[in-house]
């Protein structure tokens, strides 16, 4: 896995954590990094996406409500919440194609979560994409 796959998952997991212990993402990637090495980049990039997308939660929630048509933000699982919050982030940056982010959530839904949530988690990304 490459180090920025290991960032998208770090952060994802951050934010995860973030939000079920109602704490920060650095907090939160304090845990999760202590017990496995990282090289520096990969921490560094997992560090700043938590925390962008962290900070931008709202607004992207917010884009994620007005996209999962029939599904209320709190219906919508916290793993995959913390997906989508990571990937609408990344997505509206730019400095990545977008298809890798796709491709990364995607991978993180069915690894960590389901392949619906996939299926789910890459219609959204990829409505966001058709309406921006």
């Amino acid at each position: 896995m490459g180090k920025r796959s290991t960032s998208r998952r770090i952060a994802m997991q951050a934010i995860y954590q973030a939000e079920i212990a109602g704490s920060d993402p650095e907090t939160a990637l304090k845990n999760i990094t202590e017990s496995e090495r990282f090289i520096p980049e990969t921490l560094e990039f997992a560090t700043n996406l938590a925390k962008a997308a962290w900070d931008a939660r709202e607004e992207n929630d917010k884009i994620i409500s007005g996209l999962a048509i029939d599904w209320p933000l709190d219906r919508i699982g916290k793993v995959d919440r913390s997906i989508l919050r990571l990937a609408i982030y990344e997505l509206k940056i730019g400095e990545t194609p977008s298809a890798v982010i796709i491709n990364e959530a995607v991978e993180l839904a069915k690894k960590y979560s389901s392949n619906e949530a996939a299926k789910f988690i890459n219609g959204i990304l990829g409505a966001y994409l058709r309406k921006s």
